[in-house]
This record gives structure tokens, C-alpha cells and sequence, in this order.
């Protein structure tokens, strides 16, 4: 069987967008509309001549809708085999008619359970039984029927329907049949999702499903060679890279979605108005200040050179004086994100030479909400699955293991580091100074290399800096070196066989250290 012709469409829809549009060509080709409840009242609204679904079952909607087309009258005109003579003969005996186009969407369910204080009693009611019985019947029988799930699919379905007098094409069903079951299965893992979280007690579930939808095609992956996509999360929880909105500038690629969510994950860390700018996956400045012009400008003077092309995260709303900072010559971003942005700064950015036409600008709305969920990180043929790694630490309670008390000049200093050393690479080590990170020590396989690093990148401006260490130090050398260079403070988190010899070192040079107990390991 090749192409079918449209005799007959059933349409039961939540999502009513295209559905006039849709049901007006599908008449005008002289198909016979049958339809339910709400649905059934927009098209006679439009001035469509539609059947009700309980007319044509000869039975009423019951159970407060609950049934209203899970009857054989509608499942046997879809199930059908049209090439099948005695299935003909049956629904013929039985005077029950084919149906040729199926039209459905489901129940709100993801949107629902998303709303705050969502009642288990309201997630139940927006379980679609009848949509998904008959959008998987007619996908399986998609050989002599046509199934729409989505108003994405209408306009060409209409082309074609058009083009071709009312008829479809076996590819076509074939295609809309997959998407068919996609959507089933993306709905019913949706569900399974909500209620392993209501009822199951254990952190990690024995079976995991994502149900991920794919927003887009990428140009490439992290490099020109690797095919890319990037699928997200219906229900995020608050405002992300993948709900933002982009307000202009080049098509993101796979490496600005990856640093992006670094940025906004590193910058809302912050109280105060902060900025940061990520490079190659790395905070390569990071600050807080009165004004976000002043913590744009203080984490971009962090390592300037590592600054251009990177990505800038802001926690607050751009306002002109950062806008003017950020566009000032010489100077380049590859992608902004921040809450929202002002007219007048917007103005700027779309009227700057190398910017309105380059310079991803996203928006995520206010920065509130708890993150939750997993962090997945994908082996040949296996997922890691952990916990997010976003426990809060009070540096001012931590433990002062030296002989030297930290001042609180010196904590508020830590806390920026502390805070910019788990965004870091492995091995990690951040030196911060008047609330701005001055040098990172990024990935190296020996920590007295990621010191060292860092001290150089911070030059003459390591006298009277902070250190943050994400792990514990192996050895004292690593004190040594930030003596050397001026540190007065470091906070690490302790447990090495070795840390008597670290803590004698910091007290021989007049170093407060405090131990955190929490490891920030990044691979």
C-alpha cells in the first residue's frame, strides 16, 4: 500500500494551535471531521461542520471524559488492515467506518507537574489514557493511516495533502509514525519520571530515563568533524542555558552551550553582583562588586588575554555602563549570558561594530530556583550518574587549623576562590584578591604545577592573595610556593597524610588556613 486517500480525520487535541488551519484544508478536500469535547466546539466555533465523537459511537462521554473514545467503533475504523478482506468485512457487518487521519495531542502533563505546588490529584488528571491508545494504534497501523501529534507537523502535511488531492504518502506515515511513538514514549517516561519521584526512596532509580527532546541541530560538536544536537530537559526545574532566550548573534555552537551553562552555574553562586568569563570550559576571571560594571571590569582584568573570545556570565540585568565596558575596543566575547538585559544596553550591543552580528546574547529571566537532578557523565557503553556537586560551604564556620585566624577581609577573599575552584579543572587552584580572582591553575596532572600556574598568571599581584586548593595538598611545597609569591591565606580541604606538614609550613610564614572538608574534584 503506497498512498492513501483522506476520507475520514478524527481530531482530539489539548494543544489547539494550527488546529482551524489544519481542519479548513482538510474540508475544503471534502474530509469528514469527527471530533471531541473542547476540540469539537473550536471547529464548530470556525464554522466547521463536525460530528461529536459520543454521536458517532452511539455512547455519551463519561467519567468526567475520562472515556470518550476508547470504544471499538473508533479503535476498529483505525486498527483496520485495509489489504486484509475479512477485517473489511468486518467493520462492514458492523457499520463501522475507516478512519484515515488521526489528530491528536495529549494531556499537559510535563507543563502541570512543572507549576509549583502541583497536587499528586492533578498530575493524575492530566494522564491521557484515550490520546495515547489511539495515537499508538494508529502508528502501528500507520500502513493505511496518518497520525499527527504535533502543530510542528501541520503546515507540511498540508503542503502535501494539497499538492496531492487529498492524499498521503507511504513515507510520510511512515515518518509521522515514528514521531507517533516518540512522543508516546517521551509521555509515559515523563510520567514514570514524576512518580519514581514521589514515591521511591532511593537516590538513584533502577531504571534511569531521561525523555530529553532535541532543540536543535548544532553546526558541529566540539570539533568540525563530530555531528552534534542538543536535547533538553522538558521540566529543568529554573531558568537555564536550555530555557534561555537568545536576543541575537551567531547560531550557538556545541562548545558555547557546554561553557555557557559553566558561566551561569558559576555566576549564580554568587550573592552580590558578580561576573565571570569561562574559556575552554575554565573560569579565567571571576569577581564581585558594588555594580556589575565594576565586576564585569575587575573579572575581565583577572587574565585579559585569556578573556578575549570567552564567555561572560552576569547575575544581574546589563545595564548600559557594562554594556559600554564590555563593547570597549579591543575587546571580544564569543557569547554573553545573563538575567535580562536593558533597551538601552540591548541598543549598544546591536549597534557596535563586530558585535550586533557576532556576539551570542542570552537571557534566562531572574536566577532563581534550587538546581536538582543528576549530573551524567556518558563511558563507552555505560552512564556515570552523581549527585550535583553544589553543597553550600560557610567558609567563616570552617575549620582554622593554623596558628593565624583569617581576617574577614581574608574569608570574603576565600569565599570568591572557594566558589571559582570547583568550576576549575582538575587539578585546580584559584588566587583571588579584593573579591576577584587574579590567577587559576587549571587541569594539570601535580598540583605544585597548578600553583605554579596560577601564581604566574597572577604576577605582582599575588602579595596579599588568597589560594583555594580543590583537593588537599600532597605536600607542603605547595605552601611554600604560595609563600614565595605572598599569599596570606588558603583554604583547602584537609584529609592528606601530609597535613601536619602543610599546617607547620603556613605557620612558619604567618598563613591562615582553613580546612573545608568537602573535595571539588572537576574531570
Amino acid at each position: 500500500m503506497s498512498d492513501i486517500l483522506l476520507r475520514r480525520a478524527l481530531l482530539s487535541v489539548t494543544d489547539k494551535t494550527g488546529l482551524v488551519a489544519l481542519a479548513k484544508e482538510l474540508h475544503q478536500l471534502g474530509v469528514e471531521l469527527i471530533s471531541t469535547g473542547g476540540t469539537r466546539q473550536t471547529l464548530a466555533d470556525a464554522g466547521l461542520p463536525v460530528q461529536d465523537v459520543s454521536q458517532f459511537t452511539q455512547y455519551p462521554e463519561m467519567l468526567d471524559g475520562r472515556v470518550k473514545t476508547l470504544h471499538p467503533a473508533v479503535h476498529a475504523g483505525i486498527l483496520a488492515k485495509r489489504d486484509k478482506a475479512d477485517h473489511l468485512q468486518t467493520l462492514e457487518r458492523h457499520q463501522l467506518p475507516i478512519f484515515d487521519l488521526i489528530v491528536c495531542n495529549l494531556y499537559a502533563f510535563e507543563a502541570t507537574v512543572a507549576k509549583p505546588g502541583c497536587t499528586v490529584a492533578q498530575a493524575i488528571d492530566n494522564i491521557d489514557i484515550g490520546g495515547p491508545t489511539m495515537i499508538r494504534a494508529a502508528a502501528k497501523n500507520h500502513a493505511g493511516v496518518a497520525v499527527l501529534t504535533d502543530a510542528h507537523q501541520y503546515a507540511s502535511f498540508i503542503d502535501e495533502i494539497k499538492l496531492h488531492a487529498g492524499k498521503v504518502s507511504l513515507a510520510t506515515r511512515q515518518r509521522l509514525a515514528a514521531e507517533a511513538f516518540s512522543t508516546i514514549a517521551d509521555y509515559d517516561v515523563a510520567i514514570a519520571r514524576y512518580f519514581a519521584e514521589q514515591t521511591s526512596k532511593e537516590t538513584f532509580p533502577p531504571s534511569l530515563r531521561l525523555g530529553w527532546k532535541r532543540k536543535q541541530t548544532l553546526r558541529y560538536g566540539e570539533n568540525p568533524h563530530q555531528q552534534a544536537a542538543f536535547y533538553v530537559d522538558p521540566t529543568p526545574g529554573r531558568p537555564c542555558v536550555s530555557t534561555a532566550e537568545s536576543l541575537g548573534g551567531k547560531e550557538l555552537s556545541f562548545n558555547n552551550l557546554f561553557d555557557l551553562d559553566s558561566a551561569l552555574t558559576l555566576v549564580r553562586s554568587f550573592a552580590e553582583p558578580a561576573a565571570v568569563v569561562i574559556k575552554h570550559n575554565n573560569p579565567c576571571g571571576a569577581a564581585m562588586a558594588a555594580t556589575l560594571a565594576e565586576a564585569y571590569r575587575r573579572a575581565n582584568e583577572g587574565d585579559p588575554i585569556s578573556a578575549f573570545g570567552g564567555i561572560v556570565g552576569l547575575n544581574r540585568e546589563v545595564d548600559v555602563a557594562t554594556a559600554q565596558l564590555m563593547t570597549e575596543s579591543g575587546r571580544f566575547f564569543e557569547a554573553i549570558i545573563a538575567p535580562s538585559v536593558t533597551p538601552e544596553a540591548l541598543q549598544l550591543f546591536r549597534t557596535r561594530p563586530k558585535w550586533k552580528d557576532s556576539v551570542r546574547l542570552l537571557t534566562t529571566g531572574p536566577l532563581e530556583g534550587q538546581a536538582y537532578g543528576f549530573d551524567l557523565r556518558k563511558i563507552e557503553g555505560g552512564l556515570l550518574v552523581q549527585s550535583l556537586d553544589n553543597a553550600p560551604v560557610d567558609l567563616a564556620q570552617a575549620k582554622v587549623v593554623t596558628k593565624k585566624q583569617p581576617t574577614q577581609s581574608e574569608l570574603t577573599d576565600l569565599t570568591v576562590a572557594w566558589a571559582v575552584v570547583k568550576s576549575v579543572k582538575s587539578n585546580a587552584i584559584v588566587l583571588a584578591k579584593d573579591s576577584m580572582v587574579i590567577g587559576v591553575g587549571a587541569g594539570q596532572m601535580s598540583r605544585i604545577d597548578s600553583v605554579q600556574i596560577a601564581i604566574r598568571k597572577a604576577g605582582d599581584r599575588s602579595p596579599g592573595s588568597v589560594l583555594a586548593s580543590d583537593a588537599f595538598f600532597p605536600f607542603p611545597d605547595n605552601v611554600e610556593a604560595a609563600a614565595a609569591a605572598g599569599v596570606i591565606a588558603i583554604a583547602q580541604p584537609g584529609g592528606s597524610v601530609k597535613d601536619a606538614d602543610s599546617i607547620a609550613a603556613c605557620d612558619r610564614h604567618g598563613i591562615a588556613m582553613v580546612f573545608t572538608g568537602m573535595r571539588h574534584f572537576k574531570h
